[in-house]
């Protein structure tokens, strides 16, 4: 096997995000539901046997030392494997959008050169790995969308009834560690249940960040006012700035006209599961 072409990388949805409290560290303690989507960057393999570690990119240019290349170099160290890869990527996640694409193309591409490699390597040993990375990468290494609790770590798997949703992202972005910094002063929320959540998955709970976020980003808010014109009720997912809304059976396939020029959006189904599953041992 010398290569590894069309390898998907799907963002996330928060379907809800409660922050219940906070860690002597200061770290933020969450809960919330992850709903893997069909919105996928593109991933292609190619084995080098020199060790080296590149990327090219085929859309916007990405950091150099981004968590792609973090996630090789990081395989490598773990395993002591002395191959190496070049990684052609395929960038279609809008970036600091709260739907997880850098650290699903970490996740992505630990699962792919576990097998480029040959390394055999389960998924909870991937999951450590993914770990050091950012908190969101053992989530997309865990397989199916998933109650997470803590600092984003994924605790029970989560059964979604299928649905359609329409994800909106304006132009402007934002930092993760800034919004989280601007909760200092939010009173730990009371804990929710999986039961509760599982009454009406699609209406539970609320993006605590949300009401934060808009005050560094007010495209946010105009997102959801957007959302409303349309008779939908939108959320943002995890620390913004996209936002989305499910669509009902009846509710037209299309995005309206009136969706700003230099918006991004997208009709978008929930997955049944990661596509790369069985990629790692148990």
């Amino acid at each position: 096997m010398r290569a590894l072409l069309d390898v998907p990388a799907p963002a996330k949805l928060n379907l809800f995000l409660h922050v219940v409290g906070r860690r002597a560290d200061g770290l933020h303690l969450l809960q919330s539901v992850f709903m893997l989507i069909d919105w996928c960057d593109t991933l292609h393999f190619e084995l080098h046997h020199d060790g080296s570690v590149s990327r090219e990119d085929f859309g916007a240019p990405l950091p150099p030392d981004d968590l792609i290349v973090r996630a090789a170099h990081a395989l490598q160290q773990a395993t002591g494997c002395a191959q190496g890869v070049h990684v052609a990527t395929e960038k279609r996640i809008p970036t600091q959008a709260g739907m997880g694409g850098g650290s699903s193309d970490a996740a992505t591409t630990l699962l792919a050169l576990n097998r480029l490699w040959g390394l055999n390597r389960s998924r909870q040993e991937l999951a450590a790995i993914g770990a050091a990375l950012g908190a969101d990468v053992p989530f997309f290494l865990y397989g199916s969308h998933a109650w997470v609790e803590g600092t984003g770590v994924p605790t029970e798997p989560v059964e979604l009834p299928p649905a359609r949703f329409i994800v909106v992202k304006p132009p402007a972005g934002l930092d993760t560690g800034r919004v989280f910094r601007g909760t200092d002063a939010l009173a730990g929320a009371a804990p929710a249940t999986i039961s509760g959540f599982r009454t009406a998955p699609y209406e539970f709970g609320r993006n605590d960040l949300q009401p934060i976020a808009g005050q560094f980003c007010p495209q946010i808010d105009a997102a959801l006012d957007w959302l409303s014109q349309q008779g939908l009720s939108g959320r943002m997912t995890g620390s913004g700035s996209a936002v989305f809304a499910r669509l009902t059976q009846d509710a037209d396939a299309r995005i309206p006209d009136t969706l700003p020029a230099d918006w991004s959006a997208r009709l978008c189904s929930n997955l049944a599961a990661h596509p790369l599953r069985g990629w790692a041992r148990e």
